[in-house]
């Protein structure tokens, strides 16, 4: 089905003027498509993964090594979503004292070549997405849902409130929207 924009009336969910390759803690979930359960189940409060959920946490896990400006935080595979903080750490050939226009100077600013957070994830869907179809022997048929969700960090108490929610999640399986057995 082509694009139409009379009927498909797609709006983005990201703040209009942010740059969204600045540094900064970044909050992200993302669903599979349909919410298919396929990185394994959750037994009392742990997840335990499937191959599958493996090669998603292994793709996670490597986005620091593609993107130099990238630091991963806490995060957590669940049966049919991740969630996880990306921290974009800025530019590491800005020369000292170098500011964008508009940036204060005691803050970093990214490189005009910094990857934005929607590139870091467009990386991340893809790769997982190609090895987990691989071996879950797969064709044609997406992994995830389009788009993700995020959350700029703002503040220490918020990142450590995100990051309890993250490491606590298996626990909340058994109520979460997302799980299955919840379906209306």
């Amino acid at each position: 089905m082509t694009f139409n924009p009379d009927i498909h009336h797609r709006r983005s969910i990201r703040l209009r003027d942010y740059d969204y390759a600045s540094c900064g803690a970044y909050f992200v979930t993302v669903c599979t498509h349909e919410r298919e359960c396929l990185f394994g189940g959750v037994a009392g409060d742990i997840m335990e993964l499937s191959a599958a959920g493996r090669m998603v946490a292994d793709v996670w896990h490597g986005l620091p090594g593609r993107f130099p400006q990238v630091m991963t935080d806490e995060f957590v595979v669940m049966p049919n979503h991740v969630h996880g903080i990306i921290f974009l750490v800025g530019a590491l050939l800005a020369a000292p004292g170098f500011k964008h226009q508009g940036a204060a100077s005691s803050a970093p600013a990214p490189t005009p070549n910094a990857p934005t957070l929607g590139l870091i994830m467009r990386m991340f869907k893809s790769l997982s997405a190609i090895s987990v179809n691989r071996i879950l022997d797969r064709t044609e048929r997406p992994l995830w849902q389009r788009n993700f969700y995020e959350h700029i960090v703002r503040d220490e108490n918020e990142l450590t409130g995100i990051r309890e929610y993250i490491r606590f999640n298996p626990l909340k399986w058994p109520d979460d929207a997302e799980n299955p057995v919840n379906a209306n």
